[in-house]
């Protein structure tokens, strides 16, 4: 049997968790100000008037304000000089006050009023005329909904409108210190779980009581609760983001495990894969494939390099025994990895045609999974961030197919 999956029941699993946020603190005032800085630095580096920062990840990094995005626009006005802004329906200003860390003025828009009219006006009080000839660029997220896009073109007033991810990405993709902190203390949650999650396996369970349990674990350490949780068992495994039908775990059974949770909007994002019971040659075989591509990728992990080698390099490891070649299977369908931070996936990714090279602060997801179409899947999912030395694991690879969370050792 693998050493530990199984002999628990949930009580006691649950029982051995206690809360890991001691210590915790959020993303403090001066960080949210120097990123502003360096936004509006970059700015006026590649000719920005201004950016809109729209509800969602961009708001949240450079204010604070966590907002979900819907119909009604919200969102901040970033000049490359002076102080940020805020637009916001009306009813919300006492709702958008209590979320910011960057205090700011809110332009208020009633439920009848034009958001797009009252953007621009906010634009020209901040001395960014409209000229038609030479149009102002003003960065959109480019998150930003089609329908405010539309809207904001069809009133045409002089402005040309630019992707900001120029200015959002480039601010975002290298995590500060504090920033991996708050990560790394999200990943050894979410493993915590891990370990107690394969400790609760019994044959007949259901894929739908383990996705609780985990809900239940996350809560346990300290979190809401996971962001997103993916339980596979079996052939269904093969499949990387999951099936629409239920499964019931059977000895033998390739288990998939994909979860994770924040910590102050900063997320962790881990999957393990094991064997209920005794695994066979074929498991082992392919097990040992999938770890080898998985060191292979972070060994190519190195400043200066480009984000696609480190892609080539999981990818040539898997061809080497057999596998492939590119994305066919028996193989890796997918990218070999993903930035992470305050969404699971975001820029850089770790994937054929991303020349971004690799700097210090960049956290990447390192998951080259491999899929048997019919059989079963195999993803380990670890992250690294990079360091001046090259770079760092959150969390240790899996240990091996027989003891993946190296209880034994």
């Amino acid at each position: 049997m693998t050493i530990g999956v199984g002999g628990s029941t949930q009580e006691e699993a649950l029982g051995r968790l206690g809360n890991m946020l001691d210590g915790v603190e959020p993303i403090g005032l001066a960080e949210y100000r120097a990123r502003i800085e360096k936004a509006q630095r970059r700015m006026r580096q590649l000719g920005f008037e201004a950016i809109f920062l729209s509800a969602g990840p961009n708001l949240e990094y450079f204010t604070g304000v966590r907002w979900s995005p819907s119909e009604r626009m919200v969102g901040a006005i970033l000049p490359a000089n002076g102080a940020l802004e805020y637009l916001a329906p009306a009813f919300e200003e006492g709702t958008v006050r209590d979320f910011m860390v960057v205090d700011g003025l809110v332009n208020g828009w009633q439920e009848h009023e034009n958001p797009y009219r009252l953007l621009f006006a906010c634009l020209l009080r901040l001395g960014i005329e409209p000229n038609p000839r030479v149009r102002p660029r003003i960065g959109l997220c480019s998150s930003l909904p089609f329908f405010m896009f539309d809207g904001l073109r069809m009133l045409d007033p002089g402005y040309a409108f630019v992707d900001a991810g120029a200015v959002t990405a480039h601010c975002r993709q290298c995590k500060s210190t504090a920033e991996i902190a708050l990560m790394q203390r999200a990943k050894d949650m979410t493993l915590a779980v891990h370990k107690a999650t394969a400790s609760i396996l019994r044959e007949g369970i259901s894929t739908a009581e383990v996705v609780e349990f985990i809900h239940q674990a996350h809560r346990a350490v300290g979190a809401s609760g996971s962001v997103f949780c993916i339980v596979l068992f079996g052939e269904a495994s093969a499949f990387p983001h999951g099936v629409k039908y239920e499964q019931r775990l059977k000895p033998g059974d390739m288990v998939l495990i994909d979860t994770g949770c924040r910590v102050h909007s900063y997320l962790s994002d881990i999957t393990r894969s094991y064997v209920f019971g005794e695994p066979n040659e074929h498991q082992r075989a392919l097990w040992g494939f999938e770890k080898d591509a998985q060191l292979a990728a972070f060994a190519a992990a190195r400043l200066g390099a480009r984000c696609e080698q480190v892609d080539e390099a999981a990818r040539s490891s898997l061809e080497a025994c057999g596998l492939g070649p590119g994305y066919q299977l028996p193989g890796l369908p997918h990218r070999t990895g993903h930035g992470i931070g305050l969404e699971i996936h975001e820029s850089p990714y770790l994937v054929h045609g991303d020349q971004t090279p690799i700097d210090v602060g960049m956290c990447f997801s390192n998951e080259p999974m491999i899929c048997v179409p019919g059989e079963f899947g195999i993803r380990l999912e670890d992250h690294f961030y990079m360091t001046e030395s090259g770079p760092r694991w959150f969390t240790e690879p899996s240990h091996s197919i027989d003891d993946p969370f190296a209880l034994g050792r």
